[in-house]
């Protein structure tokens, strides 16, 4: 996990980076131009930056030369733009970033060079202290904080290796009352199925530590197909991560 500055001037794109990022499990600040992208660079180094090339005020590429004369380009830079010349991208890189992403910015895309730039970290990356740190991908998850979920999650045998399909076929998950894990059977078929799916996806997000990649590979979702899910049913991952 990582401290990441977007630095946009379109607020669309800046609550859309800042909620995938979010999602992987960094700490995410944002500036809509660069005199704020200033105030917070010197608040506090970031461990990497995405710079928007075209701003109203100051382009990235100025307020990168501005980094670099003042000895503040000491964090990875990633410019971003949708108009830039091959010419932009190549002075951006000569002065110091280290990546250059087209717009609009495709998922793995933006996720990879995330990643490479923070192996480039020219700084140790810190783990904020009030992030809980994700669970191995081996780790058992926490029986405290599935244990909301009931019978819908270990005894119902979501994720349970010994339970057939993943369902646990015993009177835990079926009984003769008029709900089964907190679900009510009276429901109509819409509601109940979306509160099941609410369930499902809130346990594979507190199991894996709210990191959309592993819940996608998890669930067999596409990561688009994920983000649009949680969202139409109400699912915000970022607070589920604090709460638990």
């Amino acid at each position: 996990m990582a401290n990441i500055l977007v630095v946009d001037d379109e607020m669309g794109i800046r609550e859309l980076l800042s909620e995938i990022l979010s999602d992987e499990g960094h700490v995410v600040v944002t500036a809509e131009n660069a005199q704020q992208a200033r105030e917070l660079r010197l608040s506090a180094a970031p461990d990497l930056v995405l710079l928007d090339i075209w701003m109203p005020d100051t382009d990235g590429v100025t307020l990168l030369k501005e980094w670099q004369r003042d000895g503040l380009l000491t964090m990875p830079v990633i410019m971003m733009s949708g108009h830039a010349t091959i010419d932009t991208a190549v002075e951006a890189t000569r002065i110091g970033a280290l990546n250059f992403l087209e717009k609009p910015i495709a998922l793995q895309k933006l996720l990879k060079a995330v990643q490479h730039g923070l192996t480039h970290n020219r700084e140790p990356v810190r783990t904020p202290a009030y992030i809980r740190p994700p669970a191995a991908m081996n780790e058992s998850p926490d029986a405290q904080s599935l244990a909301p979920y009931g019978a819908l999650g270990i005894a119902g045998g979501i994720g349970n290796p010994e339970a057939p399909n993943g369902l646990n076929s015993g009177a835990a998950y079926f009984s003769s009352s008029d709900n089964a894990a907190g679900i009510s059977f009276n429901l109509p078929l819409r509601e109940a199925r979306d509160a099941f799916e609410r369930a499902y996806f809130e346990y594979h997000l507190i199991r894996e530590n709210s990191s959309m990649t592993r819940v996608a590979e998890r669930t067999g979702l596409e990561r688009t197909h994920l983000y649009r899910k949680l969202k139409q049913l109400g699912v915000e991952p970022g607070k589920l991560a604090r709460k638990n």
